[in-house]
């Protein structure tokens, strides 16, 4: 990793910016002086979120658009609105995806819900990477990989321990192979400019993580989860001062982050309060 602070300000891109993990993201480039574009489907979210952005952060160089990542006329536009108000994109985050609901097998499901979850995460994040691709390549050629892409997606590890539905593991899994699909493809067309990555946030405590569970699966997870500004503060020097291409980035390691949610555990069942309510 390259020292976050000799980086030039950047141009990113993150989608499903307007709020969690990605409205964290964004919050976190703008304190070290990156230019930013969050996109989601909501226009009234987006707007929403800049606003609240610029209040956090007054200079802030922050641009908002609305976009559903699963449709090639608001790729085409988002394109077209990054370009014109970073200039160059140096970082393109495909945060943006659904769960569906939580803890029901694949045959209660609805099949609007297998198409809603399969195509966001997983066909959104293939458009998403080709309208990236299209733009790094327009840019200035590089002889090392200066401009990144980064696919939130799941490791094999982390789809063993999700208590997600079927749709979500599997295209979320989907999502983590395209990183070394399109690597290697970019590779072999002797495009030198450009990495692709995967990113592994780990549990992260946002409406969509908390969807549709009990309340024992709850409690459990409000214990254990980080908060999005926590993980953000963690991948946002590895975002910006990674290097190569076909990478694994992690919000703190496996080891780290199963010591971290013991301590969390440990502590809440021993703590004072919980004595208090108890007795």
């Amino acid at each position: 990793m390259m020292d976050d602070a000799k980086i030039e300000n950047l141009g990113i891109v993150i989608t499903g910016g307007s709020r969690g993990l990605g409205y964290a993201l964004a919050k976190g480039f703008l304190n070290v002086g990156d230019r930013v574009v969050i996109c989601a489907r909501n226009p009234e979210g987006v707007d929403s979120a800049v606003s609240s952005l610029l209040q956090s952060v007054p200079d802030g160089k922050i641009f908002g658009i609305s976009c559903d990542v699963t449709n090639p006329e608001d790729a085409c536009r988002l394109a077209s609105f990054a370009v014109s108000v970073l200039g160059s994109v140096d970082r393109w985050l495909n945060n943006a995806g659904t769960s569906g609901y939580r803890k029901r097998p694949l045959w209660e499901l609805d099949e609007r819900d297998l198409l809603e979850t399969c195509t966001t995460n997983l066909y959104g994040s293939m458009l998403m990477s080709k309208t990236a691709v299209g733009i790094m390549r327009s840019q200035p050629v590089k002889a090392t990989e200066v401009y990144h892409i980064f696919n939130f997606g799941f490791t094999s590890f982390g789809a063993r321990f999700s208590r997600s539905p079927v749709p979500h593991k599997a295209s979320k899994t989907g999502v983590a192979a395209i990183t070394r699909h399109l690597s290697r493809e970019i590779r072999q067309a002797g495009i030198s400019g450009i990495g692709v990555h995967e990113v592994s946030p780990g549990l992260v405590l946002t409406d969509l993580l908390l969807r549709d569970t009990d309340d024992e699966t709850r409690a459990f997870l409000q214990i254990t989860a980080d908060t999005p500004e926590v993980v953000a503060q963690r991948l946002v020097p590895k975002i910006r001062g990674v290097k190569g291409s076909n990478s694994l980035i992690r919000s703190q390691s496996l080891l780290r982050m199963a010591g971290s949610m013991a301590m969390r555990v440990i502590s809440a069942r021993f703590s004072p309060k919980r004595h208090r309510e108890s007795s």
